[in-house]
């Protein structure tokens, strides 16, 4: 089974939705049956990963590996069932993978946290009434008169 010796991505390019690992020479290498072969970017050069659902959507692409004048021919998707890829990819992507945004605006948190603050008024009044404590029933139900 193949094995990686090196994987660095030559840039990291953030697209918004998506996340593209490109790859140049000398950045990745790649053993197979004790013969290491070099990445050469005949073909694919770039892994795209979907950041909202995290896949990886170039499975089909091929990256060509060249040791002297052999060479070896790689689809994504056979890379992403060698463990030490995954590894570094996931590395390489961890700054990168955020979670998505919520499609909330600002006054719809604004309104739900003054509706936390109202509930928690209301039930200081009613501690007040039920500790019939008169300065803190008139003290709140003013403050909530004023919200």
């Amino acid at each position: 089974m193949p094995t990686i010796k090196t994987f660095k991505p030559y840039y990291v390019k953030d697209d918004g939705d998506h996340i593209r690992v490109v790859l140049a020479y000398q950045y990745f290498s790649i053993v197979i049956n004790e013969i290491v072969y070099h990445f050469v970017p005949l073909e694919a050069r770039e892994i795209r990963i979907n950041r909202i659902t995290q896949k990886v959507e170039n499975k089909n692409d091929i990256f060509v590996f060249q040791n002297g004048k052999k060479y070896e021919s790689i689809s994504v998707a056979n890379l992403m069932r060698i463990k030490d890829f995954q590894l570094h990819l996931a590395s390489i992507l961890s700054p990168y993978m955020v979670l998505t945004k919520m499609d909330v605006t600002h006054d719809e948190i604004n309104a739900v946290i003054m509706e936390l603050e109202k509930s928690n008024i209301h039930r200081l009044i009613d501690q007040a009434l039920d500790e019939k404590n008169e300065a803190d029933f008139l003290k709140y139900t003013e403050l909530l008169k004023n919200m």
